[in-house]
Order: C-alpha cells, then structure tokens, then sequence
C-alpha cells in the first residue's frame, strides 16, 4: 500500500481522450504530450514471444501486413471492443509518456461517449486500471468537449457542444456542470470514409482502402457543394480485371457519397435543440453551436450547421485536441472532477 501511495504521488496525473481513430494523452502541468492512432499490429512467433506496433507505428501497416501480423483497432464506434489489446496500448502510451518507467501509477481521467453502458464503462475503467492507472475517473466525452472549448459548464446557462470523433458524434447541451440533453450517434469519421470507400467502388468500381479513403476526405470532402470544383486522383485496384487504375475523383462526388451521413448529424444536432427546454434553447440562439473533434474539420460543415439551424456556429482552434485538454482541465479541479465523473 506504501509504495502504490508513493507510485501515485511521484507519478503525474493524466487525462487521455480515448477515441476511436487516435488517443490523445494530457498530462498535468505540461499540456497534450501524446496524439497517436488508436493501432496496434501484432506478428507472435510463439506463445512466449511476439512483436509489437502500436500507434503511428501500426497505422502505417493497415492493407500493407503480410499474413503473420494480425492489425487491430481496439476501439470500436468509441467504445472498448478487444480488452486485452486496448490494455496492452494504454499501457504502452501511458509508460511513453513516463519515458518508459514501468512502476509510475498515475491518476488517470479517462472520456466515453454519451452512450456507453455502465458495461462498457466498467470495460473503460478496468482496462486503463489493467495499464498501470492508480485511479481512474470516466467522464462524458461532451463535458470535456465543452470544457476544453472554453464553454462558461458551470454557468446557468445551455452551452451546446457536438464533438464528432472518428466512431461516435456527441451532440449535448449542458448548464451548471450537467448535461441536460445528450445523444451518441454512431456516424463519424469512420463512417465518412466507408462511405467515401463505397461510392467509389459502386460508382467508378475500383476498391480502394481506408486509408485512400480518408485521405480524399481530407483534401476534397464537404458537407456541402457552393464553389469551385476540386479532383483529386485516386489509385486503386479495378474490380472487373484486378489490375491496379488511377481515377479522377471530384469534390461534388464526395459531396454526394458522404450526404446521407453528413444529413444525419445535421438532424441530430435539430433534435437536440427541439427536446431541449425552452429557456435553454433561447440561450443557444446568442451562445450558438461549437463544434469539436475532426469531424468538425470537414469544409463547409459549420456552415452548413449554420445555414439550417439559424443559429451561430464556431469551430475552436485545434478540434481535434478539445476533448483532451478538456479532461485535463478537471485534473487540476479534483472536487469539480468528482462532480463530474461518472460513479
């Protein structure tokens, strides 16, 4: 017990954003120091011995592994879907981020999404405990959305935050330190490249890969077509003779691959603000919309949002880094932490 005491007081306290596609890692006093993909790629030689990737590492690996190496992705629409492996890559960021000591056992904050089951947070909690954790906090993803936004959380009025991830979109309204509203819908990031993937296999029938697939995201995706016409080429393997083809792809067909997805967060974010009670939902016609994560870095969706809805939308510097450095915030405010977390 003496030296779980002394591990816990030596070691510094962390708040890691567990998503989907990345994990970031904040650590008390110094800010974000770890933003790696959520990968990790596994080649065992037998039972006693294996090779190990995880991180940056691992992600290059995807669609390029021979058959000895078995590539996962722990998390699943941001939740814990293979336990062993999402300890093994807590452990792994947790002790790189404390230069490899193996015996730091820090305080750890850990975000889930809105929807979780007390399950899968159970899952959340024992697999960081399982990495070295002292003690965990599980918090709401959009609380510390908001947070590290900036938002007035614990102020009495509606501050609407929609954090869209690579596996979930968390849409809230919260008012002093409360999330009066909350829905986890299961379309993010991850499914804007399925989508992307889809298209150009119905559309142009080639089959292309994730990867190729969120990379035309990022250079031409939109929420919505109003300017010039972008292309973009595309490499990938024709379906009818196998052999590999480069295609020209447009923003207005990516445009029209991602809609049905793109159309779904829209009309979530309409929901919230009809459930929400009236007083609140006036407050957000003056504080507006922030949206967060890297989702929100798509083009054009602000101003789609804004566009439907009527009502002020801002994207914060650095989306994709909110939720971290929201949670860690509420390391250095233990009582408001204990507040918020869940029990």
């Amino acid at each position: 017990m003496l030296i779980d005491w002394l591990a816990s007081k030596l070691s510094k306290d962390l708040a890691i954003d567990l998503g989907t596609a990345n994990t970031l890692v904040y650590a008390g006093g110094k800010g974000i120091v770890l933003n790696e993909p959520s990968v990790v790629a596994i080649r065992k030689r037998d039972r006693r011995h294996s090779e190990v990737w995880i991180g940056e590492e691992a992600k290059k690996m995807i669609g390029r592994v021979p058959g000895s190496i078995e590539v996962y992705r722990p998390l699943r629409e941001g939740v814990i879907a293979n336990f062993e492996i999402a300890s093994l890559m807590l452990k792994y960021f947790i002790q790189k981020v404390h230069n490899r000591r193996s015996f730091v056992r820090p305080r750890v904050i850990v975000s889930v999404p809105s929807g979780v089951t007390p399950v899968e947070r159970r899952a959340v909690r024992d697999s960081t405990l399982n990495a070295g954790a002292h003690e965990v906090f599980i918090v709401d993803e959009a609380m510390a959305a908001a947070m590290g936004a900036g938002l007035p959380v614990t102020e009495p009025m509606s501050n609407m935050i929609v954090d869209i991830g690579g596996g979930t979109t968390e849409v809230a309204i919260i008012s002093l330190t409360g999330v009066v509203y909350s829905n986890s819908l299961k379309i993010a990031g991850d499914k804007l490249d399925q989508d992307i993937l889809n298209y150009i296999r119905k559309r142009f029938n080639i089959l292309i890969g994730p990867t190729t697939a969120e990379q035309i995201k990022i250079l031409i995706g939109r929420a919505y077509m109003d300017g010039e016409e972008e292309v973009v080429d595309v490499k990938g393997r024709d379906l009818m003779d196998g052999i590999p083809k480069t295609i020209t792809v447009s923003a207005s067909d990516i445009c029209m691959a991602i809609m049905d997805s793109v159309n779904q967060i829209v009309d979530n974010v309409k929901q919230a603000l009809e459930q929400c009670p009236p007083e609140l939902a006036a407050d957000i016609i003056d504080t507006g919309i922030v949206l967060t994560g890297g989702g929100s870095l798509l083009r054009d969706l602000d101003a789609r949002v804004r566009r439907e809805i009527g009502v002020p939308v801002v994207v914060p510097d650095d989306p994709l880094s909110t939720v971290a450095r929201g949670a860690g915030k509420m390391l250095e405010d233990i009582e408001l932490l204990r507040e918020i977390a869940y029990s």
